[in-house]
């Protein structure tokens, strides 16, 4: 297989010219409540999602329980006030629902897996059997972490908020000595929410360019517009936080999106893929018909047996039923075999 085109998840192949592979990051959406998670899959599925992502993480892994300063999110975060551990404490997915939210996708048609943050996670996932792993943004420099991943040979997707090229390069690097024949990028802004200006999805060409390998689009905007523009530019996975209402208190839900927000971002997708189509010159099937409208050489007078054509009794117009415009110069000048009366589409046949 080539990385520079397409990877596969599940048998689902994604990439280049492949139709968009849509994930519903579930996060902290679920408030803790397994009845939530399991409708949000539900809901997920419903809304067109081809997979539903999970956070695999306890306080624990992630961070120590601190309030000094360095573990304190600053007066500008969406989580002002709030240390990392207690973030984390009200985030987290309990590692026991994880096997049974995968059985229920299975059940639903639907791909599930996670994000681990450390290596106890891997193992964890591992024995869940998922097809992919993403790896966060913020553990893209983690490399122990990116090496125990990719060893399982599943697919692994790489998130590039804050990365630059170096940082993605040395990423990728450790994950194919690791053993990982299926990697993806994903252009992506760590700001939650991220404004749109922040986006720079011009990246996303050159990222496919230079790291030889697909690129999609982690979107942590409010709204679609910037998913839509990322899919036109190249993206071939879109991953979006989903949420099953906004208005409920929810680390993520600010940047997240309802069912019925999903379901057009989807069907604005699918209609983006449509339109991109393939290169393609000359009239396409439903040009057809509009070909005999163009433009063709006519009389726009009568024109004598014998008179000779001028630039004034001859004109461009439509239909195309006469000489082609580019013969202008060519029959001008000419004389008429017979009365070519004013209407007339002009043909060599009837010019001397």
């Amino acid at each position: 297989m080539n990385n520079t085109d397409e990877i596969v998840i599940n048998g689902r192949k994604i990439g280049t010219g492949r139709p968009t592979y849509v994930i519903a990051e579930l996060s902290a959406n679920h408030c803790q409540d397994y009845g939530k998670a399991v409708k949000m899959i539900e809901a997920a599925k419903a809304a067109g999602a081809d997979a539903v992502k999970l956070q695999t993480y306890t306080p624990d892994t992630m961070t120590v329980d601190s309030n000094a300063a360095d573990f304190l999110h600053d007066r500008d975060s969406l989580w002002a006030g709030k240390s990392l551990y207690q973030l984390y404490q009200t985030a987290y997915t309990p590692w026991d629902w994880q096997p049974e939210l995968k059985k229920l996708a299975a059940s639903l048609d639907i791909d599930l897996f996670s994000s681990p943050f450390d290596e106890t996670a891997v193992d964890f996932l591992e024995k869940m059997d998922v097809p992919a792993y993403k790896i966060a943004s913020f553990e893209i420099v983690d490399i122990p972490l990116i090496e125990k991943a990719a060893a399982t040979g599943k697919p692994l997707i790489l998130s590039t908020g804050m990365a630059g090229k170096a940082e993605i390069s040395e990423a990728l690097a450790a994950a194919r000595r690791a053993g990982a024949k299926q990697l993806v990028l994903l252009k992506c802004c760590s700001a939650y929410p991220a404004p749109a200006a922040a986006m720079h999805l011009r990246t996303i060409p050159d990222m496919h360019a230079r790291f030889s390998v697909p690129v999609g689009l982690s979107d942590h905007t409010r709204g679609i517009e910037v998913a839509i523009a990322a899919v036109a530019l190249g993206a071939c996975i879109i991953e979006k936080h989903f949420t099953l209402d906004r208005s409920e208190t929810s680390p993520d839900a600010a940047f997240s999106l309802e069912p019925g927000e999903f379901r057009e971002l989807v069907s604005t997708l699918r209609k983006t893929e449509e339109a991109l189509g393939t290169i393609h010159y000359g009239p396409t099937e439903r040009e057809t018909e509009s070909l005999k409208f163009r433009r063709s050489l006519f009389a726009v007078e009568d024109i004598p047996a014998g008179a000779r054509l001028t630039e004034q009794n001859v004109r461009s117009l439509r239909p195309a039923s006469g000489l082609p415009p580019k013969d202008f110069r060519k029959i001008i000048g000419r004389r008429a075999k017979r009365l070519l009366p004013k209407g007339t589409p002009l043909q060599w046949q009837d010019l001397t």
